[in-house]
């Protein structure tokens, strides 16, 4: 026997549910939306921000308004810029890579032994350099060539960035996340080790928005200097920018090699009582400059003499325990670039020079090349 059916009646109808209950809903359905679009837009937002961490994979990025650029005056120089090339190739640098040469040079290889032509094909097809063949300023001095050589990234306005490298150096890190520092007409380290008696900038990393009018007026005033036997491209720089750079620092794109070599390194750390490790050191460098006069570029070989006389000191610390760290990375630098200039450009180191060397000039003697392998 079956129940009989519920009686009909306003006591029988459901309760109707509170207004605040709808309104809910709506909350958490928009919520959830919100939730949605952070989660599927999120990416996008994020890459616009000016990041700097070098990790960072930017994206919504339009690369090739953004360049590396590098000079070849010389075989050792080109050397060098496609060692440069290389390294950021590896790295997974995304900004395009040009490079400068003297338009005398060419790509026909003629033989075994013509290693520019073959060094130039490289980097064009090894590495996706961009090759700019260049009527360079003959200034009968191979710094001042440089200097000439350095201001031609002024007149590729193709781009939005420049970023320019001198090549006698070794790199660690790419250098993407500066092409997304805030507008500047010039971005530059310091010279740190005249600090703080001078605040002079350092001209081996260069980051500009080129302009084809300060292209000029940078080329004309180094005409100017070097006929009047003047100073060279990081004076120039100073005069006309020392006042609106944009300042890098230097802990981080500006070492030195013969910082580990010196005794004191206030002027790198920033202070006195800082302590040096150079563990530490190597860790947070993104690129290193050889800078070690009166020792030879790191493609020269040193004299028998001169590792006695200027490598590093091996020190004892408060416990009396030795203390090689500054000897051992100081040769680690010089062997690394040795061994990536012969894998990479199949080329010997050059015969040492004599020494003592003599007395420091303005005019800098580029050893002849060895070709060898």
């Amino acid at each position: 026997m079956f129940p009989p059916p519920p009686k009909s009646g306003r006591f029988n109808r459901p309760t109707p549910r509170p207004p605040f209950y709808r309104r809910a809903r709506y909350v958490y359905l928009a919520f959830i939306l919100l939730l949605l679009y952070i989660w599927l837009s999120g990416s996008s937002l994020l890459s616009r921000a000016p990041v700097h961490a070098p990790s960072i994979r930017f994206k919504n990025v339009d690369w090739s308004l953004y360049a590396y650029s590098s000079f070849a005056t010389s075989s050792a120089y080109l050397c060098n810029s496609v060692m440069l090339f290389e390294t950021l190739s590896r790295l997974g640098s995304k900004a395009d890579r040009i490079l400068f040469y003297p338009e005398s040079w060419d790509l026909t290889v003629s033989d075994s032994h013509d290693r520019d032509s073959q060094l130039l094909v490289k980097a064009q097809e090894d590495y996706e350099v961009k090759l700019i063949p260049t009527e360079m300023e003959k200034a009968g001095d191979e710094t001042w060539n440089a200097s000439f050589a350095k201001f031609l990234a002024w007149d590729q306005t193709q781009y939005d960035r420049v970023l320019h490298l001198d090549s006698d150096m070794t790199m660690y890190k790419h250098l993407d996340e500066l092409f997304m520092l805030p507008h500047a007409q010039i971005a530059m380290t310091r010279a740190y080790w005249d600090l703080p008696e001078k605040r002079a900038l350092s001209s081996r990393l260069v980051l500009i928005e080129p302009s084809h009018s300060e292209y000029e007026r940078l080329m004309q005033a180094g005409r100017a200097a070097q006929s009047q036997g003047g100073t060279f491209d990081m004076d120039s720089l100073n005069r006309f920018y020392d006042d609106t750079a944009l300042v890098l620092p230097h802990l981080r794109y500006g070492l030195t090699s013969g910082e580990f070599r010196s005794e004191d390194h206030k002027h790198y750390l920033g202070r006195s009582e800082a302590a040096w490790d150079p563990g530490w050191v190597m860790k947070e460098i993104s690129l290193l400059h050889f800078s070690d006069y009166p020792i030879p570029k790191p493609w020269v070989m040193w004299p028998r003499n001169l590792l006695a006389e200027k490598v590093p000191q091996c020190k004892r610390d408060e416990g009396g325990k030795e203390d090689c760290r500054d000897k051992k990375t100081w040769l680690g630098l010089y062997d690394d670039f040795r061994q990536r200039r012969k894998d990479i450009c199949g080329l010997l180191s050059v015969p040492a020079p004599d020494w003592p060397p003599p007395e420091k000039s303005n005019t800098t003697q580029v050893p002849e090349e060895d070709t060898s392998t």
